[in-house]
């Protein structure tokens, strides 16, 4: 009996100190990120002219304020969303790997997004004109939603909303999303190709300060949306009918989790194109280290999905500098073998 209580508060306190690393790693890799770069110009001389009152270069303003600025802003929003996206998606499903790819939300951004590029010329001119380079953000985003609305009205019957049937939906929308995408890959042009595909691998070249105003708000109250899922969600661990008797509102955990996941992942793919990995990997090592507890998890995954995009995007950027690598190939090459493993984990459990 004195172990099985001391085990939650062991579990309690390995997320605690979790949060702090994490969130010191968080920082020394931010500012390592907003040192490193194409240029020469580093943090630390221009802290101390800042300090030192003298007037930083033009070079040094536009390469820090609004490049790398920018661009760190958008990789800790996108890699906290994407991996609280995935913590919450698994919870729902009560499934480990599950993803938020899993329920066509990535793949009705993606068509959103893919339309603008290969239908822009066809688009009114004052749309183009009013939207200008954000228009394909905006069409992800508009995508992810629609196909979140399609998929709650398809899995929703008579005020309930079955997780059975939305997994089996989202599959379908997925599908029918790659499909029609497939179809304005095959009419597009060169050019638009290029586009696609450094579109596809995900990116945060085009990070700028618009992007982090239009997707900022909305990732942001996502997580902290998010954050008030943990009670819910570790109910829901127990079984819909469990935690019903025990007084959760489980319909309204479902429909809060499902519109969570779509804002937070429909805004991510919508600024950074389509980054794999994070959402399935983060959230299975944070409960091998802390526990299955949502109510830390969620929190630690937002530090660490951050964390590992940011790194994967300093990676990106020198790895081949000057030029650019995309970011999704660094994210499944640091995730694949992570994925494969807890694959492989799990199998010798089950032989266990």
């Amino acid at each position: 009996m004195a172990l099985a209580d001391h085990l939650p508060h062991s579990r309690v306190a390995r997320a605690r100190i979790l949060h702090v690393w994490l969130a010191l790693a968080l920082i020394l890799v931010s500012l390592f990120s907003l040192t490193v770069g194409a240029t020469n110009v580093t943090l630390g001389p221009a802290l101390w002219k800042i300090t030192t009152g003298e007037a930083l270069t033009r070079m040094e303003a536009i390469v820090l304020w609004d490049i790398r600025m920018p661009r760190l802003i958008l990789g800790l929003l996108v890699g906290a969303a994407l991996a609280v996206g995935g913590a919450v998606m698994q919870g729902l499903f009560r499934n480990p790997l599950a993803d938020p790819g899993l329920v066509g939300v990535s793949a009705g951004a993606g068509l959103g997004a893919i339309s603008a590029i290969v239908l822009a010329g066809l688009a009114p001119l004052w749309l183009s004109r009013i939207a200008g380079d954000q228009l394909v953000p905006i069409a992800a985003f508009l995508g992810g939603w629609a196909s979140t609305i399609l998929l709650y009205r398809v899995s929703t019957r008579r005020g309930r909303t079955s997780v059975a049937t939305m997994l089996l939906a989202g599959i379908a929308l997925g599908a029918l999303a790659g499909a029609l995408s497939g179809i304005l890959v095959y009419l597009s042009d060169d050019r638009q190709l290029r586009d696609l595909t450094f579109w596809g691998l995900g990116s945060l070249g085009g990070a700028s300060w618009a992007k982090v105003v239009a997707a900022g708000p909305i990732i942001a109250l996502a997580l902290i949306a998010a954050c008030t899922l943990g009670r819910g969600l570790n109910g829901l661990a127990l079984g819909e009918a469990t935690a019903a008797h025990i007084g959760l509102h489980v319909q309204r955990v479902k429909g809060l989790a499902i519109l969570t996941v779509a804002a937070a992942t429909g805004a991510a793919v919508a600024v950074s194109g389509g980054i794999g990995f994070i959402g399935i990997v983060v959230p299975h090592l944070l409960r091998l280290c802390s526990g299955p507890d949502h109510r830390p998890l969620l929190i630690n995954a937002a530090l660490l999905g951050a964390l590992l995009l940011v790194l994967a995007d300093v990676i990106a950027r020198v790895i081949i500098a000057p030029a650019e690598l995309p970011i999704g190939i660094v994210t499944a090459v640091l995730g694949a073998p992570v994925f494969l493993w807890i694959l492989l984990r799990q199998r010798g459990m089950v032989d266990l």
